[in-house]
């Protein structure tokens, strides 16, 4: 549900300071040296419900509820009728950052299986034709942030890891159905949940191998802080893989050397050309300057271990 309460900013100033942080976000990502921009996600109160409740379909009055990730119940958006995408959503923030970088750009959208779950279904009556229809929106809205300038799509997707029984019955068909036709880079990211969040974090995922089969070009997973069995990579074999080689429960910025050993014990199961290096996950609970050196020292262990391949 929406959180407007989180805001610091008055409503009439909080667009253009929504735009002024977004420009603070890249320029850092820029000095720290990243290849693949985003827009810092500025405009959002969660990675999912920017775009969740932008939806027809739902009734965000009286809301319904499921059991979260963390086991506790939370307040979700009833399904009452045809969930259809009325208008674009995130199509001008993409056109901004396009507009305030050269580098190549990435939007994150959630992912038609996470919203699914994330909802309480009192019209369709069947979980597959529920995440189908989000589907069919995403799908929209793909086609728009591609035509506003993205050169690479995400679709966020931690309840696939959260819910993988229901995950290996419909999550591939509507992961495939939100990205038919896309013209550009598309990524999947797939984690635990935040390390703010969850302390304590599987050595393995419950739902990964099964993304092989799915049409996404880039799988992106947390693999520092569960110390994840990187074996796991060589079920991807048909995909590029991102692998977070940042741990965001560390609240220090780990030196480049520790990185560098990230990455090596990730090429001993992935060839490097299908490799990318990239945080576990979202970095908003960081302090600002700790987010910025860990980014900056990923940036100096991908130089070393290029200069090595």
């Amino acid at each position: 549900m929406r959180a407007p309460e989180l805001w610091r900013i008055a409503p009439p100033l909080l667009a253009q300071a929504q735009d002024d942080a977004t420009e603070l976000a890249v320029r850092a990502m820029e000095r720290a040296g990243i290849d693949v921009v985003t827009d810092g996600e500025i405009r959002r109160e969660s990675y999912s419900n920017h775009f969740a409740t932008a939806l027809d379909g739902l009734d965000l009055e009286h809301p319904g509820s499921t059991v979260g990730r963390s086991g506790q119940d939370v307040l979700v958006p009833r399904v009452v009728g045809e969930i259809k995408r009325p208008q674009p959503v995130q199509a001008d923030d993409v056109a901004f950052l396009r507009g305030i970088t050269d580098r190549k750009i990435k939007a994150t959208i959630p992912g038609p299986f996470t919203m699914s779950q994330q909802a309480q279904d009192e019209h369709y009556g069947d979980p597959r034709s529920v995440a189908l229809a989000y589907a069919e929106a995403v799908n929209q809205e793909l086609h728009d942030l591609v035509a506003s300038g993205a050169d690479v799509v995400q679709l966020d997707e931690p309840w696939l890891q959260a819910r993988p029984e229901q995950a290996r019955e419909y999550a591939v068909d509507a992961i495939d159905r939100a990205l038919a036709g896309i013209a550009a880079e598309t990524e999947l990211h797939i984690c635990h949940g935040y390390a703010a969040v969850v302390r304590e974090k599987a050595h393995r995922y419950a739902f990964l191998a099964e993304l092989d089969a799915c049409s996404v070009g880039q799988v992106s997973i947390e693999a520092a802080q569960p110390r994840l069995d990187l074996s796991v990579l060589r079920a991807l074999a048909s995909k590029r893989i991102a692998v977070g080689v940042l741990d965001l429960n560390d609240p220090d910025v780990e030196p480049v050397e520790v990185i560098v050993g990230r990455i090596r014990q990730a090429l001993e199961h992935v060839d490097p050309e299908r490799l990318v290096l990239a945080p576990d996950c979202g970095m908003k609970y960081l302090r600002r300057e700790t987010a910025l050196g860990k980014l900056r020292a990923m940036a100096q262990a991908a130089a070393v271990v290029r200069a090595e391949l």
